[in-house]
């Protein structure tokens, strides 16, 4: 085993050594940062430090499992991430299907390109497009007035907030997730496509039968990542989007932090929450690793 391991270092060490940038960046920014997961259990004071600062357990837990509106913000997180499985994330899938039967190589990279490109806008820009958009003299509002409607104040009112949210999503993300697609379908070999072809398969049973199918297990791979970032919904879309009217709606773990943790100093506050999370997004991933080996012997592991 070990000469095998040596040979492989030799023939593709251009592959390793490319790869030693995203290794650094995992380990100082993912794997050290979890050493602070400690203050989660103390009372950190950032005068005192790690080793200094005082042990409370749990406390910091029962803080948030008591907070009087912990089950609103913990529903409303709940219900964004859901509809971000399941009206989000199906997207790319359909766009990159319908874009793969573009027979024009150009207007193919064309509306690719297009579709993603928004994936580059900040959420700050996103957010303050769509203020615009949505505000008393805005396009919506025009629209609306040409029906005779009396103008809405749609990002004040908390009604419309889990719909712009979704929208925003779609339009910000939904280009970009089709990258990843897409490259699974270019790999899929031609002969499939061409049998399906000569037993009289059309394109809507090509892609039912031949893209579909291998294009599942790059679907549940992504989904199970997905599944694993249930709770962790993006601090910036939800900020920038949400107003005090719309809180009641929009309120989530992230942004609750922010308020009552982050801005107030309570560091080891924060970090139970963003352990909690964790805790969740974990339980989430392994239970449904295990269903989906179940299902198509696939996973993560």
């Amino acid at each position: 085993m070990k000469a095998v391991a040596s040979h492989r270092m030799k023939v593709f060490w251009p592959l390793y050594v490319m790869a030693i940038p995203g290794i650094v960046f995992l380990i100082i920014f993912k794997y050290i940062p979890l050493a602070g997961s400690v203050i989660a259990f103390q009372d950190y004071s950032v005068f005192k430090g790690f080793l200094d600062s005082p042990w409370v357990g749990f406390k910091n837990f029962e803080t948030l499992f008591h907070y009087p509106d912990f089950m609103r913000v913990f529903s409303n997180t709940l219900v964004l991430g859901f509809l971000r499985i399941v009206i989000v994330f199906p997207i790319p899938i359909l766009l990159a299907l319908m874009i793969n039967e573009i027979r024009k190589s150009a207007l193919k990279k064309g509306v690719q390109t297009a579709l993603y490109v928004p994936h580059f806008l900040s959420w700050v820009i996103v957010s303050g497009i769509v203020f615009d958009l949505f505000s008393v003299s805005g396009l919506f509002n025009i629209v609306m007035g040409w029906f005779h409607h009396e103008p809405t104040l749609v990002m004040q009112e908390s009604s419309y907030f889990r719909v712009v949210y979704v929208l925003t999503s779609i339009w910000k993300d939904a280009g970009w997730g089709t990258v990843v697609y897409m490259a699974a379908i270019s790999s899929i070999d031609p002969q499939l496509y061409e049998s399906a072809m000569i037993d009289g398969a059309s394109r809507f049973k090509q892609i039912r039968h031949v893209t579909f199918p291998l294009l599942l297990p790059t679907v549940l791979v992504l989904l199970l990542l997905e599944i694993g970032n249930f709770l962790d919904l993006g601090f910036d879309q939800v900020f920038n989007l949400q107003t005090p009217m719309t809180y009641s709606v929009g309120d989530i773990l992230d942004t609750y932090v922010f308020r009552t943790g982050i801005q107030q100093g309570q560091y080891s506050f924060a970090t139970a929450v963003g352990l909690f999370q964790s805790l969740i997004g974990f339980i989430l991933v392994f239970t449904f690793n295990k269903l989906s080996k179940k299902v198509s012997d696939g996973g993560l592991w």
